[in-house]
């Protein structure tokens, strides 16, 4: 139709944690201009908060009489374009119903030109309020993704 724009990515990060817990852990992005997006400013620039997970709010529905849960927690970012230059993926333990610990599994992923895990790996939170950088990469202009590290950087405000 006239006017339609196809969504597109070039990159999906991913953060997730344990099935079915009921703790709240936000994914933070900063891209190569500083900018950022998080559950209050889910988009900016090429970079868009598709998935806010919040533990198990908001993850019953009713179906036919019959009440379905997805236990599933995850938040994805998405980067619609290649726009080079460093970018900073950090996991910050929002809210705790359990007060305990958790680890939350972060992963990039290049869409196109074909699939590809440019990073897999983990972070572990200890208290409500703490934030760690699970990865650090730079996009080159050809869409590459080199200088992966786990250099330490604030993020939240």
């Amino acid at each position: 139709k006239t006017g339609e724009i196809p969504a597109k990515a070039e990159y999906i990060i991913t953060a997730t944690w344990e099935a079915g817990r009921p703790d709240d852990v936000d994914l933070w992005v900063q891209n190569p201009n500083g900018k950022k997006v998080w559950y209050l400013k889910p988009e900016s620039d090429l970079m868009n908060l598709d998935r806010d997970d919040r533990g198990l709010i908001n993850d019953e529905m009713v179906v036919d009489g019959q009440t379905v849960t997805n236990e599933l927690n995850q938040e994805i970012v998405t980067l619609r374009g290649r726009a080079p230059g460093e970018y900073v993926v950090n996991a910050h333990y929002y809210h705790s119903e359990t007060g305990r610990p958790i680890t939350v599994d972060v992963s990039v992923t290049r869409v196109n030109p074909r699939l590809q895990v440019a990073f897999k790996g983990s972070v572990a939170l200890d208290r409500v309020g703490q934030e760690k950088t699970a990865v650090r990469f730079t996009v080159e202009p050809d869409g590459a993704v080199t200088g992966i590290n786990t250099l330490q950087k604030s993020l939240v405000q």
